[in-house]
């Protein structure tokens, strides 16, 4: 079992998204294990004072729900930024330019873009 979503081909197992999300986090100097949502014992810190524009895939759960076309024009080009100098053959950067191109697809049609 993993995650998949309903524009492209990028796909995870659960573990896997997680390592990806939180090497991004990591890139913009957030510590996703301690933000509200992802910490284990307390409230962890507010996205509120995150103003990224990678946030909304951050902060979002890892099976199911959307992302916006509006949420996705911000995001797209924000995650090729972030991982332009991982290594090419880099798994997560592999996965990660098919999620902006997935990301992208839904923009030019108008339509969310769903974690499933």
């Amino acid at each position: 079992m993993g995650i998949d979503f309903s524009h492209g081909d990028a796909s995870w197992a659960y573990s896997g998204f997680n390592r990806f999300r939180t090497r991004l986090a990591s890139e913009i100097g957030i510590n996703l294990y301690e933000m509200e949502g992802f910490t284990q014992t307390e409230a962890g810190k507010s996205w509120e004072k995150i103003t990224d524009n990678i946030e909304p895939l951050l902060n979002h759960s890892d099976c199911d729900g959307i992302l916006s076309p509006e949420e996705c024009k911000r995001v797209a080009p924000r995650l090729r930024e972030l991982i332009k100098d991982w290594l090419d053959d880099d798994y997560d950067k592999v996965k990660a330019l098919k999620l902006a191109d997935g990301m992208e697809e839904a923009v030019n049609m108008g339509e969310d873009f769903e974690f499933i």
